[in-house]
């Protein structure tokens, strides 16, 4: 993988970021709940009352991306890996998320600005296993 710094966008990152944060602020202050992604669709999975949150704030991070394509037009995305990689790559954050009770986004966005050490030390191990798992398989293996 190569960074194209020619199309680097640092206004839309920030702008990115900040409506992330953003939108964790508000469901923390008006609903008192964490904005972890995994927390949220694990809701939606088991249905009760009260999940109304939980659906606006999934359903807006499905819609994002084509709010995003309506109004800055078409971006140029490559991934390089097979479908395989990525179903079996998806199952393993999926399980990890279970594992460390917790997402990067519970943990590494909301839990790290409340100051929580169980999320530093999360976050850390999600960071650290992914630098391990692309030096492995890049380096190593030259997948």
């Amino acid at each position: 993988m190569n960074i194209d710094w020619a199309a680097f966008t640092p206004l839309s990152a920030l702008l990115g970021g900040a409506l992330i944060g953003a939108a964790a602020a508000l469901l923390m202050l008006f609903n008192g709940r964490i904005a972890g992604i995994s927390g949220l669709v694990g809701r939606l999975l088991t249905p009760q009352a009260g999940n109304g949150e939980a659906l606006l704030f999934v359903l807006g991070l499905l819609l994002a991306p084509w709010i995003y394509l309506a109004v800055a037009g078409e971006i140029s995305v490559q991934v390089e890996a097979g479908p395989l990689a990525l179903i079996v790559g998806g199952l393993l954050v999926g399980f990890g998320s279970r594992l460390g009770s917790g997402c990067t986004s519970g943990h590494g966005v909301c839990g790290l600005s409340r100051l929580s050490p169980r999320s530093l030390v999360a976050t850390l191990s999600f960071m650290g296993a992914g630098f391990v798992t692309v030096f492995v398989l890049r380096h190593l293996l030259g997948v």
